[in-house]
């Protein structure tokens, strides 16, 4: 049996007390556990239930069924995964099939991992569902994934949304997660430093670093190069996350620069991945699987220095072992920054007291975000609110 920290068991004891409801934690106090103890419990029950635990990426629902079924052992329990990507359990994004298996499961407890892409695959099947969570539940509010987020807060019975940066609407006919008739209140809320003090999360340390303004575009990746390596060598970090603007920035900075040579020379290894380019280790294209096994154990090598450089894949829920610092080199809204801060605050050796927040600026994109990040920073860890993002028009 896992042993819930004080505020997971207030967000346990809210999903008790209220059918539908918002949990707002910061990223690294433990969203997942919350969820898995819950659906233990009603696993409990003699009458058989059906879960849906939805995501918002393959990679991250694959992530959420490994750790779900590492605590529901019990082999009675039925499995299903309702999207595109390759797993060892039974998968399907046919509504046909989804229904059969439902019909043919149906006196065992059931469990459902999908994305938000596919939930509508569900909501056509006609299945029941008991209960649903919605994990990084800010992705809800798009217009393609609200139709079948809206079907299940009216048709599950109990249904939670989980996330540490809301997004809320003050726009017509658009909607956001401050629309109670679909999202419900919000039952649980916990201050990030609530948990700095009690030593789940690291704080984040900002560090602007002011380098000479770009003026020759025609050099333009070999100067982010030198500015990147510049932030590297002043920080003395080894495990680096480096946010890019574009992935034509990511591919200049490996195929149009000095760059990995220079990390090579300093003893870093590096990786890249993109939704265009696939995944990168050292200049060796390798598959999905094999770049994240790598990425957790080179995090857990606390010899190991390495880069990994991406545009989104890695900002949001997916864990990471090991990372000590973020370099932002592209602005984004403040879950973006919200959620990919989240991915250096996570408790790593002894030594690692702060999760490093780097902004090189050297033009006006750089002057921007460091505005931006440290107004996120002082909304989470000073103000103790979530980073709210607000649709406006």
């Amino acid at each position: 049996m896992i042993t819930l920290r004080p505020h997971q068991q207030r967000g346990l004891d809210a999903m008790l007390k209220y059918l539908r409801g918002q949990l707002i934690m910061p990223t690294g106090a433990g969203k997942t556990p919350t969820m898995f103890v819950d659906c233990a419990r009603q696993f409990e029950s003699e009458t058989p239930q059906t879960v849906v635990v939805c995501a918002p990426r393959i990679l991250l629902a694959e992530q959420l069924s490994s750790e779900f079924l590492e605590y529901i052992t019990d082999p009675m329990v039925r499995v299903l995964h309702v999207h595109s990507g390759e797993t060892h359990h039974q998968s399907t994004t046919n509504p046909d099939v989804i229904y059969d298996w439902a019909v043919q499961t149906y006196k065992r407890h059931r469990i459902i991992f999908t994305t938000y892409n596919s939930l509508n695959r569900i909501q056509e099947s006609g299945i029941d569902v008991d209960t649903i969570y919605f994990d990084e539940a800010h992705n809800s509010v798009k217009r393609n994934f609200y139709p079948a987020t809206e079907y299940f807060a009216a048709n599950a019975k109990r249904c939670y949304f989980f996330t540490a940066t809301p997004k809320h609407s003050i726009a017509f006919g658009k909607p956001g997660m401050n629309h109670p008739e679909v999202y419900g209140q919000v039952i649980c809320q916990v201050p990030a430093p609530e948990l700095v003090d009690a030593g789940y999360i690291l704080p984040p340390k900002v560090v602007v670093k002011q380098l000479p303004m770009v003026k020759d575009r025609q050099v333009i990746f070999q100067r982010d190069a030198d500015n990147l390596i510049e932030t590297i060598d002043d920080q003395s970090i080894k495990k680096v996350l480096i946010c890019a603007r574009t992935t034509k920035q990511i591919v200049g900075l490996v195929s149009e620069s000095d760059f990995c040579a220079q990390l090579q020379q300093r003893g870093y290894s590096w990786m890249m991945i993109t939704s265009k380019t696939g995944a990168i280790i050292d200049g060796q294209k390798v598959d999905r699987e094999k770049f994240f096994d790598t990425l957790n154990a080179w995090g857990k090598d606390s010899s190991k220095r390495f880069v990994v450089i991406h545009h989104s894949i890695l900002s949001e829920g997916i864990n990471v072992s090991g990372l000590e610092a973020v370099l932002f080199m592209r602005n984004m809204d403040y879950i973006g920054i919200s959620q990919t801060i989240g991915r250096v605050i996570r408790l790593g050796d002894e030594s690692k007291k702060f999760g490093l927040v780097c902004v090189p600026v050297y033009d006006r994109v750089g002057i921007s975000t460091a505005r931006s990040v440290q107004a996120v920073v002082d909304t989470i860890f000073e103000k103790g609110e979530p980073a709210v993002s607000v649709v406006r028009r």
